[in-house]
């Protein structure tokens, strides 16, 4: 313990990792900067353990039947239910988000996980007629082996759900590597999968702010798929460092989601949606609002009611239950929003709402910033250009749903797109010509268990979610077998 705040280990093959020797890190409250945990910074002889220890579980683990691998998640689960309102507040200290948000959170990583036992029941392969007689030709549906889980900072809890929920139920063991902003619930999560009793080295967790330690993880010849959720150069450099074993890849990537608001959609209705699509976990969602695309006939009146709807998002105390919107998590990526919001405004960009920090004395210290909104964007200006990961709105004016169509498929991201229009044919339309992975039609930012969430282009390959989730994690064997008498 450092400074009597709480320190929080590593576990690797069932055990936890003493700080004793090693580097610590230090974690940060995004409301006030204050250091308030430090989590143990493992070594490049930490992480090769955790690899040797799950691969040395692997096949003890993916020989056990499905149903009893999907009985130790239920009791992680369990656990986790007993203990929800603590892993919320930690979330709240660590992340920032609302303590509501924060429930949220709880909620989705119990029905990731809960999703995932439910289908190792229900995995299957498939039996096809052969060309001659007394032959079998079967496929098989496998674990691919050790596999390493990269989180991003957004959601801490709910993509470790999200990722060890599939790969332990197909049966493959796993490695969780939180992000060194966010490593907290990371570490008590894996209290609750030793109180559950799973065997030594399924579930390794290893944290570290050194980027040789943490590429260990993903060049080893041990590691046999990894599922990233980062930012698309981050994707970039894990399929270099997956190139030389030819590793599996999950890949979430970064976006650049387009609000499209065509001259005839329920302008009432598309207010409601940017506004919580935009400003959701303080806009660090991947599937955001990040840019309004609105028909020029209708941009007047959907901007001014979008900025009465906006001045009602309530910043503060992300504890209090009334406070709609907590502070950014990370102060680089706030200071770099700043400058991309003061270089759209040199560019002719209008600043007509927020921009900078709420007024008061609890936001002296923190990553807080206002709700913001900036007119007569140019679609190549600053903020259009780049992913913003924070509670900033560009709003570009277009001649209708064909230009917004183009300036989206021209981007190389393809991750997520907003469509609201009464008009079917353009529904029909988008789903033919949005080169997206999910596309939102008259419907705000949403993620349900059973869909399946995706990126197309740079936004990333694979996907996460559902039943073509839950398939990712393995890879098919194709058996033939002559069982005639000669």
């Amino acid at each position: 313990m450092k400074d009597g705040m709480e320190h929080y280990r590593c576990y690797i093959n069932g055990e936890w990792l003493e700080e004793v020797n090693h580097e610590l890190i230090t974690v940060e409250d995004p409301s006030t900067n204050e250091a308030f945990a430090t989590v143990t910074a493992c070594t490049t002889d930490d992480v090769q353990y955790a690899l040797e220890t799950a691969e040395k579980a692997q096949l003890s683990w993916q020989l056990l039947p499905a149903q009893t691998r999907a009985n130790y998640i239920y009791a992680i689960c369990d656990r986790l239910k007993a203990e929800k309102e603590h892993f919320a507040k930690l979330l709240v200290m660590e992340q920032g988000k609302t303590y509501a948000e924060a429930l949220g959170e709880v909620d989705d990583t119990l029905r990731y996980m809960a999703y995932s036992a439910e289908a190792a029941r229900r995995i299957q392969g498939a039996v096809f007629p052969s060309d001659l007689p007394n032959e079998r030709l079967t496929i098989y549906k496998v674990p691919y082996g050790v596999t390493v889980a990269l989180c991003a900072f957004n959601y801490p809890l709910a993509l470790i759900g999200r990722k060890l929920g599939p790969a332990l139920a197909t049966g493959n063991t796993i490695i969780l590597k939180p992000h060194e902003l966010t490593p907290v619930t990371a570490s008590e999560f894996c209290r609750l999968v030793h109180d559950a009793g799973l065997p030594k080295g399924v579930v390794n967790m290893v944290s570290t702010k050194d980027a040789k330690t943490a590429s260990l993880l993903v060049e080893s010849p041990i590691t046999k798929l990894i599922s990233l959720t980062g930012s698309t150069n981050a994707g970039r450099a894990m399929y270099r460092a997956a190139a030389d074993n030819i590793t599996a890849l999950i890949l979430e990537l970064g976006g650049k989601a387009p609000f499209i608001v065509c001259a005839d959609a329920n302008i009432d209705k598309a207010v409601e949606a940017a506004a919580i699509s935009r400003y959701a976990n303080c806009g660090q969602v991947c599937i955001c609002n990040e840019m309004v695309l609105v028909d020029e006939k209708v941009a007047d009146e959907f901007t001014e009611k979008l900025i009465k709807r906006v001045q009602q998002i309530k910043v503060g105390n992300p504890m209090e239950r009334t406070t709609h919107m907590g502070p950014n998590v990370s102060t680089l990526g706030l200071d770099r929003v700043d400058k991309l919001v003061k270089q759209n405004i040199e560019e002719g960009a209008e600043l007509v709402m927020g921009g900078g920090r709420p007024e008061g004395a609890m936001f002296e210290k923190g990553n807080w910033m206002e709700p913001t909104i900036l007119t007569n964007v140019a679609p190549d200006g600053a903020t259009t250009k780049h992913e913003l990961f924070a509670p900033v709105l560009p709003i570009v004016k277009v001649s209708g749903f064909e230009e917004a169509l183009a300036l989206n498929n021209a981007r190389e991201e393809g991750l997520s797109a907003y469509l609201y229009t009464d008009d079917y044919r353009l529904h029909q339309q988008a789903i033919d010509r949005l080169e997206v992975g999910t596309i939102f039609i008259n419907k705000a930012i949403v993620g349900y268990i059973q869909g399946y969430h995706s990126g197309h282009k740079t936004s990333g390959i694979g996907g996460e979610d559902g039943i073509y989730g839950v398939d990712e994690y393995l890879q098919k064997r194709t058996i033939y077998m002559d069982y005639s008498d000669q």
